[in-house]
């Protein structure tokens, strides 16, 4: 299968990239590299004739024509987005053009390819989304998210991201383009880019620096090892079926303080210091319109397509601390870039 992938450059994206390519797939990494992508995540893939680079932006609708018609994928895994719910508190234009008119955009140029292609039955549109378009939920630990789940945006982010799924939805019912879709948990792992809470709170603490925690940690989220979560999202584009929306969980649920707690007591161990990294812990004022608790209920993905996450929150941790102690060289210029270590969120654009 020959996949384009767009958003190859990031996060979840290049665990994508990187573990489609070790399985046999063909790969087109469609970024247009803006300041949360970086190259070296693909650099283990960079050399394999499988893999292929296209840099360019998602609201370019001629450059997206181009490359369908260059390349001719059979599948489509939309990653591309503004992500960081801080930044679109801040500025919110960049998420609206991106994640609503890049979307409507790679539709569009998906719709023109494959009804010039004739249709083919094989060819998909997957649309990765998250759950935070669902909203907050309650404490209550019975009541999870489901496939069923009214949307409830609450932040600039989350909103474009709804909206993305509300177009991806129309082009089927409208046009019959073949879709699927997926919503996520909190993704963690190797390569997350140095503003999210698991890389700021090691980085923070190895810094011996404060590592903060909005308002006072109670926050619940449930957390997905990326290399999961990929192994995932290829399980969807291959044997999703059409129309069909999967929530993919990693059933880790912790609040934002035990996490810390469990990320600090991981590091006491592998680069003991003179003191717990737990006292470094800092509560800071909450971001506006901070979701109290997310929770997926993974049960259709288990279901019809036999999917469960490999590893625990506490294991995956473990092995997320080890790969940025041993990749410095990665992490440390990606410091340097607008914005990160700077407090987000308060509605003031950062500097």
């Amino acid at each position: 299968m020959k996949l384009l992938v767009t958003g190859g450059a990031g996060f979840i994206g290049s665990a994508v990239v990187r573990l489609a390519v070790s399985r046999g797939h063909a790969v087109v990494n469609l970024d247009a590299l803006t300041y949360a992508a970086c190259l070296d995540n693909v650099a283990p893939v960079a050399d394999d004739p499988l893999y292929a680079f296209e840099q360019a932006d998602i609201r370019d609708r001629a450059a997206l024509d181009r490359i369908f018609a260059a390349h001719r994928p059979d599948a489509v895994m939309h990653l591309a987005a503004e992500s960081h719910v801080d930044r679109s508190i801040d500025g919110p234009g960049d998420f609206i053009e991106t994640n609503i008119t890049g979307t409507y955009n790679m539709l569009e140029a998906a719709r023109t390819y494959w009804e010039a292609e004739g249709r083919p039955d094989g060819f998909r549109f997957h649309h990765i989304s998250t759950d935070e378009v669902f909203g907050s939920l309650p404490a209550d630990p019975a009541v999870k998210f489901t496939e069923a789940t009214p949307y409830d945006p609450r932040s600039p982010y989350s909103a474009s991201k709804a909206s993305s799924d509300h177009l991806v939805r129309a082009w089927h019912e409208t046009y019959g383009l073949p879709v699927v879709l997926t919503n996520c948990s909190n993704n963690y792992g190797p390569y997350h880019f140095p503003e999210k809470l698991i890389p700021v709170v090691i980085l923070n603490a190895l810094a011996g620096k404060p590592i903060p925690i909005y308002g006072r940690g109670e926050n619940i989220r449930d957390w997905l090892y990326v290399e999961d979560h990929a192994d995932a999202l290829l399980l969807v584009v291959e044997k999703g079926a059409l129309g069909q929306s999967y929530n993919i969980g990693g059933e880790n649920e912790r609040t934002n303080l035990e996490l810390v707690q469990t990320l600090c007591a991981i590091l006491d161990r592998l680069r003991p210091q003179d003191r717990p990294y737990a006292s470094q812990i800092s509560f800071v004022t909450d971001r506006p319109g901070h979701d109290a608790r997310y929770a997926i209920d993974p049960a259709r993905i288990r279901a019809e397509l036999g999917w469960r996450p490999s590893v625990t929150v506490e294991e995956g941790l473990e092995r997320t601390v080890q790969w940025y102690l041993d990749n410095e060289a990665w992490w440390r210029p990606l410091q340097a870039r607008k914005g990160v270590g700077q407090r987000l969120g308060t509605g003031k654009a950062a500097s």
